[in-house]
């Protein structure tokens, strides 16, 4: 039996402070896991979210 491709994803969104600043306050990057619809958002998704590293809201990008 074929295996069906669905259209939805699990993608994983990291921050992109904590990845790029190494004087932070503390060691680690602040990761969350969500789904998209690959049909309709074939680019990579950016959204606000809270990073408790920096204790602030981020822009938190799609890794792959």
């Amino acid at each position: 039996m074929a295996s069906k491709k669905g259209a939805r994803i699990i993608i994983t969104l990291e921050c992109t402070e904590c990845r790029t600043n190494p004087n932070k306050r503390s060691n680690g990057v602040s990761r969350y896991t969500t789904t998209k619809n690959r049909r309709n958002t074939p680019n990579r998704l950016e959204l606000r979210k809270y990073c408790p590293y920096c204790n602030k809201h981020t822009i938190h990008k799609e890794i792959k």
